[in-house]
């Protein structure tokens, strides 16, 4: 049986950590390099970092910042924001990291994924899905949830599949920042929708939501920032836990 996944997200602003409520109230919380060292001796399986400006402000991500966390991350991360072509993608895995993120790029153009896909293989590309309940519909949003598009969570995300896409990460807009739980039946609708890995993303509050997660939802991983940044959870206290709830973790 394959591991489930413990992934710290760090959202990046101009070179600082932050972290936000419903993708509002944004906070710095530290350096992303300090962070992601502490997070891998922890026990985080992974890292996702993510440019959370880069694309309403239209610009890349820096692949400075890679180079500084491949020299002191010993784990596998992953980088977003503001990638729009796959050269953009190979800048940053030439930099170190291990996988891309692509999101509001590829809602205005899904070839991206082909493109990164095709020059870098399925594994490097995970296809972030930004996604609100509105009207018992989940519909996608892009621009760092600003702006609402004409896409449905579950068809968009078996689109991103079929043109190469290896993981999805699915964060609900409802849920972001607010530590009342992932919006499991979504996961567990979208983990019986695709064949490949689905990351859960938004309102991890507690250990038995993470639990939740993976046995309700179907996650198989599950990313979130402030119940690490501001120390509600260590990480590996979580793993024990989920591992005395029956769920395999690498400890």
């Amino acid at each position: 049986m394959l591991t489930k996944r413990i992934i710290p997200c760090l959202d990046v602003r101009n070179g600082r950590t932050v972290k936000g409520i419903n993708f509002k109230e944004i906070k710095d919380v530290g350096d992303p390099v300090d962070l992601g060292k502490l997070y891998s001796a922890s026990g985080a399986d992974e890292l996702v970092y993510l440019d959370i400006t880069a694309s309403q402000e239209e610009r890349n991500t820096f692949p400075d910042l890679v180079k500084r966390i491949a020299r002191h991350v010993n784990i596998p991360f992953t980088v977003g924001g503001g990638i729009k072509t796959a050269q953009d993608a190979s800048v940053l895995l030439k930099a170190g990291a291990d996988k891309v993120s692509i999101n509001s790029a590829a809602l205005a153009n899904p070839k991206l994924i082909n493109d990164i896909a095709l020059a870098f293989g399925n594994q490097c590309v995970v296809l972030a899905i930004d996604a609100k309940l509105e009207n018992d519909q989940w519909n996608v949003y892009a621009k760092g949830g600003t702006q609402r598009t004409t896409k449905e969570l579950y068809s968009w995300a078996q689109e991103g599949i079929q043109r190469g896409a290896g993981e999805i990460l699915f964060t609900s807009m409802n849920h972001d920042g607010t530590t009342n739980g992932f919006a499991n039946e979504a996961l567990q609708k979208l983990s019986e929708k695709v064949h490949v890995p689905v990351i859960a993303s938004g309102g991890a509050g507690s250990m038995d939501h993470f639990a939740k997660a993976f046995n309700k939802g179907k996650a198989d991983a599950a990313l979130a920032a402030s119940v690490f940044h501001y120390n509600q959870i260590q990480i590996n206290d979580l793993k024990l836990y989920l591992q005395g709830k029956g769920i395999t973790m690498r400890i």
